[in-house]
């Protein structure tokens, strides 16, 4: 028999498709009464298929006392309490690597679009203001110097793409990191202080919750940009509406939000923020490969083999 699964949110179509044809699937976000539903079928449930934002609630997890594995579409894992599934016995895995491409293209397309004000000269000459306003001078990122908050995968790839642009590099994290061409900071606020760019590609665990502070935000200055592509934990969101709104920093490039999808209304508003619905891994290329390893995970599992990317 195959075994049975529990599918927490849509997936691609091709991955839906694959996961149908190697198990029994349970559609999670289509029931109307998911207690009840898990009461009946949860014992016989023996994995999770997931991503990096719904993860696996903990209220799931004691509905399926089968749990074996949950599988995760995505990088980020802080959605799954992972010292829990430890204690159980429940296997995680993720979907690095796959992603760290297409994450440092959007990194330097946002800041590409706050330095030179993209999608506001975008909405002026669809609006006719072309030769009836007088548009400012700009930035660049020529010869500025960036920080990076997370010198993890994707924060080596950012790092090197910025480096093309001539841009002065450091990194921030727990430990300096060996024969590196950047400058490293045992103290954030320091960096902040020292740079132009503070761009923030770390895991949301709860150490990293609220680590842009207002003090951070204040000590990156009024020249000073931010741009957040980890986690809306990381950044204390009133603080930087507040920084933003009086000039604390210069401005914001944000794909992730604290509560989302819900975003403050006040960032809406400011000419010196751009914003993305959280689409930082959203190419078809990436996407189908982190599809492909959760399925290759499952598989893994299910054969009794080591899994490819395991988390626990």
């Amino acid at each position: 028999m195959k075994p049975e699964i529990l599918q927490i949110a849509p997936m691609m179509s091709s991955v839906e498709e694959e996961l149908n044809r190697a198990y029994v699937v349970h559609e999670y976000w289509k029931l109307d009464d998911p207690a009840g539903y898990l009461a009946d079928t949860g014992a016989n449930i023996r994995a999770i298929a997931t991503d990096g934002h719904h993860g696996a609630k903990p209220e799931i997890m004691d509905a399926l006392p089968s749990l074996e594995i949950i599988s995760s579409y995505g990088v980020g894992y802080d959605a799954i309490n992972i010292p829990d599934c430890k204690e159980r016995g429940v296997r995680v895995s993720n979907t690095p690597d796959v992603l760290n491409d297409a994450m440092a293209e959007i990194t330097v397309g946002l800041m590409i679009g706050l330095c030179r004000r993209i999608p506001q000269l975008d909405a002026a000459v669809r609006a006719n203001e072309w030769g009836r306003t007088s548009f400012p001078l700009l930035s660049e990122l020529t010869g500025a110097h960036v920080g990076i908050l997370g010198l993890g995968r994707i924060g080596k790839e950012i790092a090197l793409r910025l480096q093309a642009f001539k841009m002065k590099v450091s990194y921030h994290g727990r430990n300096k990191q060996e024969y590196l061409p950047y400058d490293y900071y045992g103290d954030l606020e320091a960096m902040a202080r020292d740079v132009d760019w503070l761009v923030v590609v770390a895991p949301g665990t709860p150490e990293t919750k609220g680590i842009v502070s207002k003090q951070i935000l204040e000590a990156l200055g009024p020249e000073g940009n931010l741009v957040n592509v980890a986690r809306g934990t990381l950044v204390d969101e009133p603080a930087l509406v507040e920084a933003l709104s009086n000039g604390t920093i210069a401005g914001a490039a944000l794909d992730v939000f604290e509560d989302e999808p819900t975003v403050p209304d006040a960032l809406k508003s400011m000419e010196n923020v751009v914003l993305s619905p959280h689409q930082g891994s959203a190419t078809r290329k990436t996407r189908t490969a982190m599809g492909d390893l959760v399925i290759r995970n499952l598989a893994a599992h299910f054969a009794g083999n080591p899994l490819l990317t395991p988390v626990t």
